[in-house]
């Protein structure tokens, strides 16, 4: 884990803050593996704080379920599993729907532009092996549909799934297999909301969940 200096949007955030965003940073990315041991000792050394802020930390990523308490053990990363996958999965996968949907209708011509460029800087980094730089310019992309839908509430609730998406879009995104089809479903994506076409947009969406669904599934199933 990298020290807090490296992070300026850190710079003003309270300790116990920093240090939380800091550890489920480490989640997310890979960085702490699912299944790993969270030593408050450890990380409190690693980190340069007392254990006051960890131990709040911990408590705080186990309510937004990246971190599981096993009797005997402590904490550890919460694993990946097929069914908290599906889960988070058919709820995103309406709310995909829904900001396509609403943003055939109202995304702006700047908004469209932005779209555009998205899909042209994830085309290019593609095939690479930058797998957590690929994984922002695909979050990037669907931020710009989400704005485009103009629906506040809406936004709100994608964001609430978007960092445990952010753990599956990153293992899907280390099979380079996926991404020319990933370029593909963008580029499909993008035509369908600048044609204003909302079933079009509805059905390429869909399938572009369920892709990454089934592709995670496949890579979970290979590991066990």
């Amino acid at each position: 884990m990298n020290g807090f200096d490296q992070d300026e949007r850190n710079d003003f955030l309270p300790l116990r803050d920093v240090v939380f965003q800091t550890l489920r940073q480490s989640i997310l990315t890979g960085e702490l593996k699912p299944g790993e041991r969270l030593l408050e000792i450890h990380l409190a050394d690693k980190l340069g704080v007392s254990r006051t802020p960890i131990r709040e930390a911990i408590r705080k990523l186990e309510l937004e379920g990246l971190v599981t308490m096993i009797p005997r053990r402590g904490a550890e990363v919460a694993q990946i599993t097929e069914k908290n996958l599906r889960d988070v999965l058919e709820v995103r996968k309406a709310l995909d729907v829904l900001a396509v949907q609403l943003a055939c209708e109202r995304i702006t011509a700047e908004q469209l532009d932005e779209l555009k460029k998205a899909c042209d800087e994830f085309a290019a980094l593609a095939g690479t092996d930058e797998v957590v730089k690929i994984a922002e310019a695909d979050v990037k992309l669907h931020d710009i549909i989400v704005r485009a839908s103009d629906n506040q509430k809406l936004a709100q609730m994608i964001h609430k799934f978007s960092q445990q998406m952010y753990r599956y879009r990153l293992e899907y995104i280390k099979d380079k297999a996926n991404h020319e089809k990933l370029v593909k479903e963008h580029a499909v994506i993008y035509n369908c909301i600048l044609n204003r076409d909302k079933e079009g947009g509805a059905r390429i969406i869909e399938a572009h969940i369920e892709n990454q669904e089934r592709g995670v599934i496949h890579r979970l199933s290979e590991s066990r």
